[in-house]
C-alpha cells in the first residue's frame, strides 16, 4: 500500500493497539510503546525451574517451560489474546512469538529445541474461526529461534466447547484422549516445544505431552502467550 493512502485511512481508520485501545502512532504495529513496556511480563524463562513448571510438576516431566505474560482477568493481557483468538488479529500471535523466541534464544536451557508444536484445533473450530491462534504464536517463535514449526503434528480428535468456564477436572476429564501424534512424525526428534495461548490448570498442554510420549520420548519443554493464576 502506498505510503499516502495508508495514511488517508488512518486518518479516518485509526489503527488501535490490541492491549489498550489507544491509537497507534505510525509504524507501529500491534502495541504502543507503553504497553511494549508495561505489559505484565513473567521473567519466567530466565530459570528454568519456575512457577510455570511448578504446575507440571508429579504431571508431565517437563524440560522447561514458560510464559510471556501474567494472565489477569479484565486486564490488558486478556483483551489482547481476545484480539488474537476471537477478532481475527493473527499478526498478534506472529509478532509476540517473534519477541519471545528472541527471548528464549538467549537463553542455554531453549537452544536445542529442534520442533515448535502448537496446540491444534479440532478441524471444525478451525474452520470456524478461521485459524489457529496457537499456530500463529508457534510460527512466531520458530522463526525467531530458528527451528522449524509442525502445525500438524498433533490431531485433535475430539470436538469440545470452550475450556473457559470449566473446572480442572472437567478440563481434564474434557481433553484426556483428545490428542493422538500422527503416524510418522517427530520420528528421531529429541527436543520439542509445545506452545498453547493461555496456561490455566494445564489440562490441555498435559494432554497433548502425553499423546507424544505414547510414541515417542522426546524431550518436552512448553511456553504460552500467558498464564494464568489457579
Amino acid at each position: 500500500m502506498q505510503p499516502l493512502i495508508r495514511h488517508l485511512l488512518e486518518l479516518f481508520y485509526p489503527r488501535l493497539c490490541m492491549a489498550c485501545a489507544t491509537n497507534l502512532p505510525p509504524q507501529a504495529r500491534s502495541l504502543c510503546l507503553h504497553c511494549q513496556l508495561q505489559l505484565p511480563q513473567t521473567d519466567y524463562h530466565l530459570s528454568q525451574e519456575n512457577p510455570f513448571t511448578q504446575r507440571f510438576w508429579g504431571r508431565v516431566p517437563l524440560h522447561t517451560g514458560a510464559a510471556l505474560y501474567h494472565f489477569d482477568k479484565g486486564g490488558k493481557v486478556q483483551r489482547l489474546i481476545h484480539q488474537l483468538k476471537y477478532k481475527g488479529q493473527q499478526q498478534i500471535g506472529s509478532e509476540l512469538g517473534q519477541l519471545y523466541g528472541e527471548m528464549l534464544s538467549d537463553m542455554p536451557h531453549y537452544r536445542d529445541i529442534e520442533v515448535v508444536i502448537p496446540v491444534p484445533l479440532h478441524p471444525r473450530k478451525q474452520h470456524e474461526r478461521g485459524y489457529n491462534q496457537s499456530e500463529s504464536f508457534a510460527r512466531g517463535l520458530a522463526t525467531a529461534m530458528q527451528t522449524s514449526c509442525e502445525p500438524d503434528a498433533l490431531l485433535r480428535r475430539t470436538y469440545a466447547a470452550s475450556q473457559t468456564a470449566k473446572t480442572r477436572q472437567n478440563r481434564m476429564e474434557n481433553v484426556l484422549q483428545a490428542f493422538s501424534l500422527r503416524e510418522g512424525r517427530l520420528a528421531g526428534c529429541r527436543s520439542v516445544l509445545l506452545v498453547d495461548d493461555v496456561l490455566t490448570t494445564g489440562a490441555t498442554l498435559e494432554a497433548c505431552s502425553n499423546a507424544i510420549m505414547e510414541q515417542q520420548q522426546p524431550s518436552i519443554s512448553m511456553v504460552t502467550i500467558a498464564m494464568a493464576s489457579q
